[in-house]
């Protein structure tokens, strides 16, 4: 199966996209899960085995990892069952020739497609589930996971850029900057923390970095710092 690594020469970020990086508690933090859910995903999974494979035990996750982990908890929260999801993965994998399909561009344009074709040859009513029928019987699949589509931007087919809590916050995740980081403008959202937790103000931070006071605010409230009225 085609793996779309780095070649001698490319840009390095590329090699990034598969570098273990993110801890599973940091990972299920970003997608809203807890670390022994994000594990059972990886490892167990029930009778038919893990619904996201590949993951080296006692290893971080990687970027494209992380995001597929962000659409499995999506999935979940929507009430889609775990085998159903482990399915479309498997399918999806083959369809699209990708080792982490829902990290990538085709899973937004071709997904309800892919979903359609596994319904026929799967013959399981409940793989239904992965697909949202409007009131006039359409395919409306991008209404599905629209909110979560919407937290990324994709370069050449694959999601690069999370907007870890929307478009509202300035959040992201980018494994082109600050080594795929959390950051506020290109700041990691730690250093900001580490600054403010020394006893810095918010005032001392933003001549120092540039910011506005609303993105260093931000920045701790993802850092799960309250700042004070």
């Amino acid at each position: 199966m085609p793996r779309l690594t780095a070649e001698r020469g490319s840009e390095p970020w590329r090699r990034r996209l598969y570098l273990p990086a993110y801890q599973v508690s940091d990972a299920a933090r970003y997608a809203g899960t807890t670390p022994q859910t994000v594990g059972y995903w990886q490892y167990r999974g029930g009778q038919l085995g893990p619904v996201l494979p590949g993951r080296t035990r006692r290893q971080p996750l990687s970027y494209l990892q992380l995001v597929e982990v962000a659409f499995v908890a999506t999935f979940r929260a929507l009430g889609v069952p775990l085998q159903r999801i482990r399915r479309a993965h498997i399918y999806a994998s083959q369809v699209l020739r990708s080792e982490n399909p829902f990290a990538e561009y085709q899973w937004l344009t071709e997904g309800y497609h892919v979903m359609l074709d596994l319904r026929d040859v799967d013959k399981d009513q409940q793989i239904g589930k992965l697909i949202v029928a409007d009131r006039s019987g359409q395919i409306a699949w991008q209404e599905m996971v629209s909110e979560r589509f919407a937290q990324f931007d994709y370069h050449e087919g694959l999601a690069v850029v999370w907007w870890v809590r929307g478009r509202q916050m300035p959040v992201t995740i980018d494994p082109r900057v600050a080594f795929g980081a959390p950051t506020v403008k290109g700041i990691p959202t730690w250093a900001l923390r580490g600054r403010w937790r020394a006893g810095e103000s918010i005032t001392d931070i933003q001549d120092d970095f540039a910011l506005a006071e609303e993105d260093i605010e931000h920045a701790l409230q993802f850092e799960n710092i309250q700042v004070a009225a």
